[in-house]
């Protein structure tokens, strides 16, 4: 003879059972997903971030007049680049001062940016390049 105590779980036991099981399932499902396209947005954003960062470096010194440039990058990474002279400064005589804006912009579920500024000085008469006359 069988206790009520040693007889398995009823029908309605494992069913409940099993609807616990598929929603934790569910839910860490979805939290893997939104983990994995978070890293892939974070991977995107690094590298907009780099190619933002590079075009800053090619300019540690403005030449005269400032600079406005465009380009792409990638598949689809579009950047622009910008100067703006700056107000004298009367502590620095002599000295001009660019303001040097990027915006890199990329594709994927919307439309993302990152925008970086610096302040770069203007070159010397030195450190012009001096241009070939055509032959």
């Amino acid at each position: 003879m069988m206790n009520r105590q040693s007889r398995g779980f009823s029908l309605i036991e494992m069913l409940v059972a099993m609807v616990i099981l598929g929603l934790t399932l569910g839910v860490l499902y979805q939290a893997s997903a939104g983990a994995t396209r978070n890293v892939r947005l974070d991977e995107r954003y690094t590298y907009a971030v780099q190619i933002a960062q590079s075009l800053l470096a090619d300019y540690p010194r403005m030449p005269p007049g400032g600079v406005n440039r465009s380009g792409t990058s990638g598949d689809d990474y579009h950047w622009e680049l910008s100067s703006s002279a700056l107000e004298q400064n009367e502590a620095l005589p002599g000295l001009q001062l660019y303001r040097l804006d990027v915006t890199v912009r990329w594709e994927g579920d919307d439309s993302r940016e990152v925008a970086l500024t610096t302040v770069v000085p203007e070159m010397n008469q030195e450190e012009i390049p001096a241009v070939e006359a055509p032959q």
